[in-house]
This record gives structure tokens, C-alpha cells and sequence, in this order.
């Protein structure tokens, strides 16, 4: 797959989901704990830097942001709040939650959820909740491992392991899984391969 940009446009924030534009399009959503990298993430899968906007400060993103991949085929891209973060306060904790919540229940052609994790450092108990919730609503997801690079190759394989005994705990196959880094780009392909794949998928069950 060449390592190119995509060609994507900025469709608009929404406070609510019932104010997202109603698409026929392939969706895919991008969430996280705060500071876990998603900004950077988006901004590797589209090779376009100002998609979504870095920021050192946590809880840059309020909203739900929405882009079009104009590929062929054509997809969304949905950059939804972070969570987890304290200094939020707690109406505002609450709104998101409300807005995370019906936003992965009424997006009907919502085709996977990219949890991005921080593979630095344990499981937390937010991500762990998210992911139980994602279950019981028998929502497709796919983890996203963040920030690799900042990992010796050993140390890396070691919190990998470390994951999956701890997910096998409470769930009885493994989620799909992607090793991501921003900084060396490392996952990128396998991130569009697996876009592409259920975008097929996708086209097929339109015809």
C-alpha cells in the first residue's frame, strides 16, 4: 500500500449525534483514553497533519469530528472525545459519556471502533470498562497500541504478552490488535488494510 496521503475532507463537529450527517458510507471511529495519541494517529492514517489537531493538553476534543476519505471506496472517519481525564469536570465527563454512548449505538453503518491504548503502561480500569461496554453492545472494535517506538523491542514484546494474559481473563478470544507508533509510522498499512477489508465487506452487503 503507498505511503501517500489520503484525500480527506473535513465534514464538521457535532455536539450531538443526532446532528451527524446521516451517511451511506463505511464509518469508523477513532477513541481512547485522553493523551493516548489519537490525534496523531488519525493524523498517520491520513498522512495529513492538520486532520487532527495534536495537542499536549488532554481533552482537546469535545466533539464528534467527522471526515471523508475521498478513495475509492470512499469512508468516514469519526474522531470522538477522549476519556478518563480528571480534570475534566464532571458534567462535562458526563455529556461526553453521553455523547460517546449514543454515538456507538445509533451510528448504523459504524463498521469498527479503533480503542487506542497506551502500550506503555496497564490496562485501566476506564479501558477495561470501554471495552465491556463495547462487548455488551456487541460492537466491533480493534485495538490500536500507541506510542511503541517509546519501547525496547523486549520490553515491547513483554507488555504485549502482559495484555493479552490480562484480556483472556475476561474475554475468550482476543481482540484484533494493531501495533501503532506515529512517530516511525509503524502500523499505518495494517491499519488501511484492515479499513480495506471491511470496506469490501461493506460494498458487498450494499449491492
Amino acid at each position: 500500500m503507498e505511503d501517500k496521503p489520503l484525500h480527506v475532507q473535513y465534514l464538521g463537529s457535532y455536539k450531538d449525534v443526532r446532528q451527524c450527517p446521516v451517511m451511506d458510507l463505511p464509518e469508523y471511529c477513532f477513541i481512547g483514553r485522553s493523551n493516548v495519541g489519537k490525534s496523531s494517529i488519525i493524523n498517520l492514517v491520513t498522512l495529513q497533519n492538520e486532520i487532527a489537531r495534536t495537542s499536549r493538553k488532554p481533552g482537546k476534543t469535545q466533539s464528534i469530528n467527522l471526515f471523508k476519505v475521498m478513495e475509492n471506496p470512499e469512508w468516514i472517519i469519526a474522531d470522538l472525545p477522549g476519556y478518563g481525564y480528571a480534570q475534566i469536570s464532571k458534567s462535562t465527563r458526563g455529556q461526553w459519556s453521553t455523547m460517546i454512548d449514543n454515538y456507538v449505538v445509533s451510528r448504523e453503518n459504524l463498521m469498527c471502533t479503533f480503542l487506542l491504548l497506551d502500550i506503555r503502561h496497564p490496562r485501566m480500569d476506564n479501558d477495561r470498562e470501554f471495552m465491556s461496554y463495547l462487548g455488551s453492545k456487541k460492537v466491533p472494535f480493534c485495538i490500536l497500541f500507541t506510542k511503541s517506538d517509546k519501547l525496547k523491542p523486549q520490553e515491547l514484546d513483554n507488555a504485549l504478552e502482559a495484555y493479552k494474559q490480562e484480556v483472556l481473563k475476561e474475554w475468550e478470544v482476543l481482540p484484533p490488535y494493531i501495533v501503532t507508533s506515529s512517530i516511525t509510522k509503524s502500523g499505518r498499512v495494517d491499519i488501511l488494510k484492515y479499513i480495506q477489508s471491511i470496506n469490501t465487506i461493506f460494498t458487498r452487503q450494499a449491492l
